[in-house]
């Protein structure tokens, strides 16, 4: 085969997108000399970029040439992508430094568009930094100077740095609407094919930030079409694994979301310093955990942290289900304590109310129940909403308020069934149950936690299942509508305490205590004592 030859199929191998040949081709032409000039340079880079291979060399020698050439915004331009790859796999030193000489290799007086791109990784460092305000403002200057070049890449590319400076700063419907637009771009094919890629997996993680399942599911579907339309695509079909993971656990389809997840750990963990490993670590560990392999899980979370990627909520509720309660608890308050991030806070605060009322922690359940709350008034999310009155639902359960709780746990349950979310569905439907069975429902009890149990199996919930034929006492806490303190003298009572002994232990007067006492007989229709104590045994209000 010619030069000549390899050199046009691979410039055709590229018109077609069919990057494994463009690379072939192209790397049979550069192997001849005097190799190829900086525009098939540039091909080849993208073609390397895309079928998972190196790319300095290439964007090196091709922003050399140009510099030696004298087109000095043509090698500004190459010295930015350039940047882009080194900034984005984790190599900040060398992606800066790549930056820096592209500043100072750009005529400050010439006006071109690649005065925008060099503005574009200040708007995306002030975002990042929470400097939202800046952010958002210098990455409109971004996009103005991309629209008056007609740059449609740059000018995607600094919309999306809007629509993140956007919903950082409480304009979530204004950020979505502007990530919707430029999806419009990007499935239009007016875009590059890095940018496109790029585009599509920062609008499922903008997704994920705000909790937006619905759109996050579209986006994933997408990106898992665009990725199977280009064969030997690399790195963005292997974040989609990441991505598609989460989507097909949060719809039950299990098997099939530990393959995608195991498929990425796979590629992100081969390739040294990639900023997704630890993350795809973690989503390995959560399936393990939630299948039961609670040792691999373990594991998961543990290569997760080594990577940067911290393991909780995961880790933290790995310990509940090896009944370690107390490092549980500290697990996830010391996660609490050291994450400022609404978004974040808002992954960590379901798993803090689970694993205090677990530890019978109940103000701080409590407060994570607010807080989580909060968060769901101010974004509006489905998610956050099913979320807040899960919580809310568990810790008016454990407070002592069945009752109550079912209006919250009813409401919880509508929304999963209504996102379609089969795990977090079973799950409230166990705490129905518990609240039916508190308040002497034992029938609709019954069927609640059997379809509960049901789902789980479909799931191969392991964890989940042995949670349910071991629940913990606070599910029980008040049953028949007994308040939290009178439950605990309930408690005492059915051991065999007295009065006295009841009062000295929890600090109250003997009179306080005969008062808890006549309004339990009250509530349980019993006169004695050991009526009382047979009741709660019934009842599994005792361990």
């Amino acid at each position: 085969m010619t030069v000549v030859g390899a050199l046009e199929r691979g410039r055709d191998a590229c018109r077609r997108r069919a990057w494994a040949d463009a690379y072939e081709q192209l790397s049979i032409a550069d192997g001849q000399e005097p190799g190829l000039a900086p525009d098939d340079l540039e091909r080849l880079a993208t073609a390397a970029y895309l079928t998972g291979r190196d790319v300095v060399v290439y964007r090196t020698r091709a922003h050399q040439e140009l510099v030696r050439r004298g087109d000095l915004p043509a090698a500004v331009r190459c010295a930015f992508w350039l940047a882009f790859v080194l900034l984005n796999r984790g190599e900040l030193a060398h992606g800066g430094g790549w930056l820096t000489r592209a500043r100072r290799l750009m005529p400050p007086d010439l006006d071109c568009v690649e005065q925008g791109y060099l503005l574009l990784p200040a708007a995306r460092q002030h975002v990042m930094g929470g400097n939202w305000v800046e952010g958002g403002e210098l990455s409109e200057k971004v996009a103005s100077i991309g629209e008056r070049w007609g740059d449609l890449d740059l000018v995607v590319l600094a919309r999306y740095v809007q629509a993140r400076a956007l919903i950082r700063l409480g304009r979530v419907p204004e950020g979505v609407a502007l990530l919707d637009e430029l999806m419009v771009a990007v499935l239009a094919d007016e875009v590059s094919e890095v940018v496109a890629g790029t585009t599509y997996c920062a609008a499922i993680e903008a997704c994920q930030e705000t909790f937006d399942l619905r759109r996050a599911r579209e986006w994933t579907a997408a990106l898992t079409r665009w990725c199977a339309a280009r064969p030997g695509l690399v790195p963005f079909s292997s974040q989609c694994e990441v991505q598609r993971s989460e989507i097909l656990q949060l719809h039950g389809a299990w098997p099939e979301a530990l393959a995608a997840a195991g498929a990425a750990v796979e590629r992100f963990t081969a390739e040294p310093g990639h900023p997704a490993a630890g993350t795809a670590c973690y989503q390995a560990g959560e399936l393990h955990r939630l299948t039961g392999e609670l040792s691999a899980a373990e594991t998961q979370y543990r290569r997760a942290n080594r990577l940067g990627r911290l393991p909780q909520p995961g880790l933290a509720l790995l310990r509940l289900a090896q009944g370690q309660q107390t490092a549980a608890m500290a697990a996830i308050r010391a996660a609490l304590d050291d994450e400022p991030d609404p978004a974040n806070r808002c992954r960590l605060l379901p798993a803090c109310v689970e694993i205090a009322i677990a530890a019978r922690d109940l103000p701080t359940a409590r407060a994570a129940a607010d807080e989580l709350s909060g968060f769901a008034d101010q974004l509006d999310s489905p998610v956050l909403c099913a979320a807040a009155s899960h919580a809310r639902g568990a810790v008016l359960l454990a407070d002592g308020s069945p009752r109550d709780a079912l209006s919250e746990l009813r409401r919880a349950w509508t929304a999963w069934q209504n996102l379609d979310v089969p795990y977090e569905t079973a799950r409230v439907r166990v705490l129905i149950g518990l609240a039916c069975r508190a308040s002497g429902d034992e029938d609709t009890a019954s069927m609640e936690l059997d379809a509960a149990e049901w789902i789980f199996h479909q799931l191969g919930a392991v964890t989940a299942l042995a949670q349910l034929t071991r629940p913990p006492i606070n599910c029980h806490a008040a049953p028949a509508g007994l308040t939290s303190r009178e439950t605990q003298v309930l408690r005492m009572v059915a051991t065999g305490r007295t009065n006295r002994a009841i009062a000295t232990e929890l600090f109250l007067s003997e009179k306080t205590v005969a008062r808890h006492l006549s309004n339990i007989f009250t509530k349980l229709n019993v006169t004695t004592r050991s009526a009382a104590t047979r009741w709660a045994h019934e009842r599994h209000v005792i361990e």
